[in-house]
């Protein structure tokens, strides 16, 4: 219990306690801080520690776990034991009362395809009369790697974006009108590691700091002119949105699962029986305030492990700030379809909102708010906070 007034459904108690970046009113100068309840603790205030006042979560989540356990470890105390409440009062800050930066420098961007719901779904769509899942899809994770300068905060504008599409008279040049989202979890490495040296699956918690939400914007048009062969590009590359808070990978115990039955055996580096690290989550698709979809995490057929055992068994290094993508999530009903393009079925079955609209794909002036919550080990829900984006007109 903390000495704290939480709210009662606060998604931000004591168990969670996620880092972000912020400014004050008092102060521009970007530090690292902690939700708690409706507020935010000052870690640079309170410790004086420099670490926590670079701006960015990159220095301090490059000092590896026994740091993090040991700050986690302390913070948690600071916040039970009635006898530090003079000293951190002062630290805590209202959280309406700061401004939310992007909490760490992104390295590297991937992101994965591992739904077997959500590929079986494209697969029906766009190879019909053949198998829904191409050959490798259930031998090892299918990813691509993503442009990490667009990687943005929660609420950054987004801008369509314009491209070559196809058309009856052959390619032509067009603002997107095939914009979808991808409702995802992704998750920051902290410690690196070194050229040439795989990550095993069972050192997964040794490298990863903590998990987000995210919301990989597509261009469907252009994505489908361009991808043969070699896989996304311009529609996708315009814009990656993020959470500005990034949840402990050790605030996710009580959430962890086994992953669903494998249909195939898996070569042994992607054996997971002694790490499970499927996390049942659950997240949530408003378009205007509307609830469309309700995505559940823990039947992703790959887990984040996985994935980074994936992506560096061919020698890969991991670098401090590098985040990958669950890809989309999907469920096996049409209300647990993380994407615009399942939900609608290619535009063929226009979803219908509140207000008599419909929608197969986004309109300028468009808001899509992505959340996600975890079951808590005080047998609460932890809230991963909010991924928001309003669309533009192309320029």
């Amino acid at each position: 219990m903390t000495w704290l007034d939480l709210p009662a459904s606060t998604g931000f108690g004591i168990t969670n306690l996620p880092y972000g970046v912020f400014t004050s009113p008092s102060s521009e100068h970007a530090r690292t801080g902690v939700a708690i309840g409706d507020h935010v603790l000052d870690l640079a205030g309170l410790t004086g520690d420099l670490v926590h006042a670079t701006g960015s979560l990159n220095a301090f989540m490059a000092q590896g776990p026994e740091s993090w356990a040991s700050l986690r470890s302390m913070i948690t105390a600071w916040l039970t034991d009635p006898v530090h409440q003079d000293r951190i009062t002062p630290h805590l800050l209202p959280r309406a009362s700061v401004t939310l930066r992007l909490p760490f420098e992104v390295a590297d961007y991937v992101d994965f395809y591992s739904s077997r719901d959500h590929a079986e779904n494209l697969g029906r769509m766009f190879r019909p009369g053949s198998p829904a899942l191409t050959p490798n899809w259930k031998h090892l994770p299918i990813g691509y790697h993503g442009r990490a300068g667009t990687v943005q905060l929660s609420g950054t504008p987004v801008v369509r974006p314009q491209g070559q599409a196809q058309s009856p008279e052959g390619p032509v040049f067009v603002a997107s009108r095939r914009l979808d989202i991808e409702a995802e979890i992704g998750f920051v490495v902290g410690a690196p590691s070194a050229l040439g040296t795989p990550v095993p699956v069972r050192d997964f918690a040794s490298h990863v700091f903590g998990v987000c939400v995210v919301n990989d914007w597509s261009a469907r048009d252009l994505q489908a002119w361009e991808y043969v062969p070699l896989g996304p590009f311009l529609g996708k590359s315009f814009l990656t949105s993020v959470s500005p808070w990034v949840v402990p990978l050790a605030a996710l115990s009580a959430a962890r699962v086994k992953p669903p039955v494998r249909d195939e055996e898996l070569l042994p580096y992607l054996e997971d029986g002694d790490e499970p690290w499927g996390l049942d989550l659950t997240l949530e698709v408003r378009l205007n305030g509307a609830v469309v979809s309700r995505p559940p995490f823990r039947g992703m057929y790959w887990t984040a492990a996985q994935q980074l055992a994936h992506m560096t068994v061919n020698g890969a290094s991991l670098r401090t700030g590098d985040l990958y993508a669950s890809g989309t999530v999907s469920g096996p009903t049409r209300e647990e379809r993380g994407s615009l393009i399942e939900l609608s079925w290619n535009g063929t079955e226009p979803l219908a909102l509140p207000d008599g609209s419909t929608r197969s794909f986004l309109e300028d002036g468009d808001e899509i708010t992505i959340s996600a919550s975890a079951p808590a080990a005080d047998g609460s829900r932890l809230s991963f906070g909010e991924v928001t984006g309003r669309v533009q007109a192309a320029h």
